[in-house]
């Protein structure tokens, strides 16, 4: 059963009565790392900053006929729990600052069966104990679902609580493949498949372009760890091409050590896929080496790679994302985006964030605020949501059915109008891939 246009289209009348461009401030656009680095934050839907609706490309009318009636009793709560500090702060805050668009517009449409829906901010700091009691925490505070974690240490520990509590979990950026088993049921992935799917296609790219060496940087953790085995696996069946990987820890930011024992080597490509907070480090000192080579990143945030790396990632530094930023819905949420948050560009973190929302609402509009019913419900659903690049759904053990992350390069643009403040640069596509064989876990 597709879930597309019903659960929005519902809310359309109610919105198409907002004036276009009446976006306010975003409370959790405005939250400092200080303030949430070791405590929960509620944070309650302020009035909506929406222009369009998500599934119209239209700008409501000016005026006309009565607002939409306010939500009234106790608040649907959703947690956030994401990286506001620490290494993943980049990712963190864009999956939040999308949550919290998808609640401020939906409140604005009259909430949830007449419910408004308030989000529930928790930092994990990107580390995996934090995770797990900001999780317990959320549930004993009655939450219906959670989503944003980035970390795979993170989500190897929550989505294991997750699954016994009952309680819907959305990953965001956090593709490690033990985190899901064959039993899970209540785990979600959202952006990024698991590290085997995603090492497949760079393994079919570098042999498409005839290349027969390609080096690699990893972090030393979970991710990155996934990511080495499945390199490992997917470039072990390309006959003729060589390989070599470093291992760095998940801080570092110099990494001319690592980059020197690939000089050697003469990579073709660089693969940083499996370091995530040192794609633009890799991007810059390997240029500043003499290593002139793609360097293909993890789903690194292009504001964040493009802020550090500037020239030397223009048309080098090349991603995988599961939004589609040639879309004029992409287009226009992140309009409405940068209008209400603080953030200069919308990456796909804050547009999985926003289709998390949009998923529990529609799945509470459907079977009720029951945890565990919504995550049931969910299993039986697809959905086609604003910005992304496939339509999203699930295998029986939530690994997404349809992903097909497209290959992006960073271009020097223009952007179009309105959806880029941090520069003109902006992502040109190279390959829009058919849908990748959902992993499944042994």
């Amino acid at each position: 059963m597709k879930t597309r246009s019903r659960f929005w289209l519902a809310l359309l009348a109610a919105l198409a009565l907002l004036a276009a461009g009446c976006g306010g401030d975003d409370d959790s656009g405005e939250t400092s790392s200080d303030e949430t680095q070791t405590e929960q934050t509620d944070t309650t839907a302020d009035e909506a900053g929406g222009d369009e609706t998500v599934e119209s490309t239209e700008a409501p009318a000016e005026d006309g006929g009565d607002e939409a009636q306010a939500p009234s009793g106790e608040p649907l709560k959703i947690g956030a729990l994401t990286s506001i500090t620490g290494n993943f702060t980049p990712w963190g805050i864009q999956a939040r600052d999308g949550m919290q668009l998808a609640v401020d517009e939906i409140n604005a449409a009259g909430g949830v069966a007449g419910r408004p829906l308030e989000l529930v901010v928790t930092d994990d700091q990107s580390n995996a104990e934090e995770g797990v009691s900001g999780l317990e925490r959320m549930i004993e505070d009655g939450v219906v679902a959670v989503g944003g974690p980035i970390s795979s240490d993170v989500a190897l520990n929550t989505a294991q609580f997750a699954e016994e509590a009952q309680v819907p979990l959305f990953l965001v950026k956090a593709g490690s493949d033990a985190i899901l088993t064959r039993d899970s049921r209540y785990t979600f992935r959202t952006c990024i498949p698991a590290a085997p799917s995603v090492a497949e296609p760079i393994a079919q790219f570098a042999e498409a372009e005839g290349l027969t060496k390609i080096g690699a940087i990893i972090a030393d953790y979970g991710w990155g760890r996934s990511i080495e085995a499945a390199m490992q696996a997917s470039f072990d069946a390309v006959e003729g091409l060589e390989y070599q990987i470093e291992v760095a820890p998940v801080p570092e930011q110099d990494f001319t050590t690592y980059l020197r024992n690939l000089e050697g080597f003469e990579p073709e490509l660089i693969v940083a896929t499996g370091h995530p907070p040192g794609s633009s480090a890799i991007t810059v000192q390997s240029a500043d080496l003499g290593l002139d080579v793609q360097i293909t990143g993890a789903y690194t945030p292009w504001a964040l790679v493009e802020g550090g790396a500037g020239e030397a990632a223009i048309g080098r530094y090349a991603d995988f994302k599961c939004a589609d930023f040639d879309s004029e819905d992409y287009q226009d949420l992140a309009r409405r985006f940068l209008a209400s948050t603080d953030n200069s560009f919308m990456e796909d973190d804050a547009v999985a964030g926003f289709g998390i929302v949009t998923m529990v609402a529609a799945a509470v509009e459907a079977v009720g605020d029951d945890p565990a019913a919504i995550g049931e419900w969910l299993h039986t659903q697809e959905f086609d949501l604003p910005g992304y690049a496939w339509t999203m759904g699930w295998t029986e053990w939530g690994e997404m059915s349809n992903a097909a992350p497209i290959f992006s390069v960073l271009g020097e643009g223009p952007a179009p109008e309105g959806v880029n403040n941090a520069g003109d640069w902006y992502p040109e596509t190279l390959i829009r891939p058919e849908p990748l064989t959902p992993y499944e876990p042994s």
